[in-house]
């Protein structure tokens, strides 16, 4: 018995060896399958990422379903399974999220959000400097807009603005 106490020397190899490599999403098509097997694990040693990793390629993974409490500053901010350390302290203190150890970070934590929706895309944010720009004063700044249809459009609409101005007075 290969089991046996004091017998480390086996003789043969492995009797049953599987044929094919196990997936983990080869039943499970779920999307929260498919979100766990994307997630990036940032803000962790070499050690806990490693363990992670196994933990989602077997589906030992389990996500949180409610935030846990940080070690460091004792609020309910960690959104991530298995970490002890919320995002922020981690960052801050140089910190491993999981273990808590000052060990070499192997993917950094991003300090800048992601795109969301909550977040104005780039012609949100033209369009609202542009009106901003125009203002109630009759004084126009058009520092920001670089292309001549943008100032064709925009020069049409300051017409307008000021015979609607003149109407209403």
């Amino acid at each position: 018995m290969s089991s046996q106490r004091g017998n480390v020397v086996r003789t043969r190899p492995q009797r049953h060896q599987n044929a094919e490599v196990f997936r983990n999403d080869k039943h499970d098509t779920s999307t929260q399958r498919k979100k766990i097997n994307a997630k990036l694990h940032e803000g962790l040693c070499q050690h806990c990422k490693e363990i992670l990793e196994w933990r989602v390629k077997f589906n030992k993974y389990k996500p949180l379903t409610q935030p846990k409490k940080c070690v460091k500053c004792l609020q309910k901010t960690v959104k991530d399974s298995y970490h002890i350390i919320c995002k922020p302290c981690a960052c801050e203190l140089d910190l491993c999220a999981k273990c808590g150890k000052r060990e070499e970070i192997v993917i950094p934590i991003q300090t800048s959000p992601m795109k969301t929706e909550n977040q104005p895309t780039e012609s949100d944010r033209q369009r609202k400097s542009t009106r901003d720009n125009l203002g109630d004063d009759d004084e126009l700044n058009l520092g920001g807009l670089e292309d001549e249809d943008g100032l064709d459009l925009l020069m049409e609409g300051i017409k307008n603005l000021k015979s609607e101005r003149t109407e209403v007075q």
